[in-house]
């Protein structure tokens, strides 16, 4: 296993929910370890293993669920 880390921005957040929903689609990604979202600062940082997934898969995670996110 290789340890990854993204940070992204992500924007259309507007509250907890928003939050919630981001985390557990992350979350959801096979290889993701970690996933935290910040709604003051529209970000969201991601450890994962890069071996079996990579930071256009997790963008386009967020992105399926009506969030526009792009790497930091």
């Amino acid at each position: 296993m290789a340890k990854a880390k993204i940070e992204m921005q992500v924007a259309g957040m507007t509250c907890q929910g928003c939050v919630r929903s981001i985390e557990k689609k992350l979350s959801g990604v096979s290889g993701v370890e970690y996933a935290h979202v910040n709604l003051g600062e529209g970000s969201a940082t991601v450890e994962y293993d890069d071996v079996r997934t990579d930071a256009k898969s997790l963008i386009a995670a967020v992105e399926q669920i009506g969030f526009h996110a792009l790497q930091a």
